[in-house]
């Protein structure tokens, strides 16, 4: 048995206010609930990161999180969606297993990302875009 609180509330040990599940993945509410309606989409098999899933698993987990973002629009009327994943301790993260939260985002709750941004440069960004595109396989 492992620790991860995931895998724990995914086998039903741990409580958890359940959306929707299906054989891949689980939709609970958030417990640290930051705004209304805050959604964490778990893979059911414990992969750590975005790094481990295979395209099954990858397939699975984003269909689900497409279904549950057009139900909680529909549920809660936000103006916007903030959809992310986050991994490891860089991101201030306590549990390592996948999972992509869906977080409603009112119009008055501080959060402003302008685009396009002002920094980096153009040439800056083509050469990262390269490095990516020479990474693919």
């Amino acid at each position: 048995m492992t620790d991860c609180v995931f895998c724990k509330i995914v086998a039903g040990q741990i409580p958890s206010t359940r959306v929707c599940e299906d054989e891949h993945t689980l939709a609970f509410m958030d417990l640290g609930q930051v705004n209304p309606g805050h959604v964490l989409v778990a893979c059911r098999a414990h992969v750590e990161n975005i790094y481990g899933l295979d395209p099954a698993q990858a397939g699975a987990v984003f269909q689900s999180a497409a279904r549950v973002a057009r139900a909680i629009r529909d549920a809660f009327t936000p103006p916007g969606l903030t959809v992310f994943q986050a991994n490891g301790k860089a991101s201030l993260q306590t549990v390592f297993h996948f999972h992509i939260h869906l977080l409603p985002r009112w119009e008055d709750d501080g959060m402003s990302l302008a685009w396009p941004a002002k920094n980096p440069p153009r040439e800056t960004l083509e050469d990262y875009a390269r490095r990516i595109r020479a990474t693919l396989a």
